[in-house]
């Protein structure tokens, strides 16, 4: 990745960094590996092929918000929330011990210790993106939601898939409720893929994380 872009000469008061989860700050993908934990491998494998004429008009639009949705059904319908937070439980520690990328999580700490604000904007379910948060000290997780009724997830999505324009959406509503707007901050954005085009544009500081970081601290 590129070394950070010169600090602009007029300051805002509030820095935030923004950070996507899956291949940014982690490894590799999380979300097959949380499906098949709850699911079990072949019976994902099962539910999806009961679902291949979708599930392959899906992939050809290259629609991931409905191949998420799919996933979310076959998965989670039904499920204890308990259930799924101990799961998450689990799955976070354990991607905090061993699944982070070193350089991302170096440049999330020396955020944090510049005083900046810090999220973490993810279309990963907001279960066990919660728990890799907390160990990381961020000030909000900003992910995809299970829709839950009764403590029972219902199978579908409470709000839009967190990615894309959602992921912009998301972060402005956070800024909303601590009495910021995108006008008020100093924004850094770090992302991987087309899902996160929309954060890095609404960013001054936007950084594609395709190769590793540098070890040199970006300049403020």
């Amino acid at each position: 990745m590129m070394p950070a872009d010169d600090a602009p000469k007029h300051r805002k008061a509030v820095t935030v960094a923004a950070f996507d989860f899956d291949e940014t700050l982690t490894r590799q993908d999380t979300v097959v590996p949380f499906l098949r934990r709850l699911a079990g491998g072949r019976t994902l494998a099962l539910g999806v092929l009961a679902r291949s004429h979708r599930l392959a008009s899906a992939a050809m639009r290259r629609n991931r918000d409905a191949l998420r949705a799919m996933a979310t059904d076959q998965v989670f319908r039904g499920r204890s929330i308990h259930e799924v937070e101990e799961h998450a439980r689990e799955y976070g520690d354990q991607i905090y011990a061993v699944g982070l990328r070193p350089d991302t999580a170096a440049r999330l700490a020396w955020h944090r210790e510049a005083g900046h604000r810090v999220v973490i904007v993810s279309a990963s379910y907001e279960q066990y993106v919660h728990v890799v948060g907390a160990h990381l000290g961020v000030d909000a997780v900003l992910a995809t939601r299970l829709e839950v009724e009764s403590e029972r997830c219902t199978g579908r999505l409470l709000g839009p898939n967190c990615r894309g324009p959602e992921k912009v959406a998301r972060l402005r509503g956070w800024l909303d409720a601590e009495g910021l707007s995108l006008d008020d901050v100093t924004l850094w954005a770090y992302g991987d893929s087309g899902g996160d085009r929309e954060l890095l544009a609404a960013a001054q500081h936007p950084h594609w994380v395709r190769t590793p970081l540098d070890s040199v601290s970006p300049a403020v």
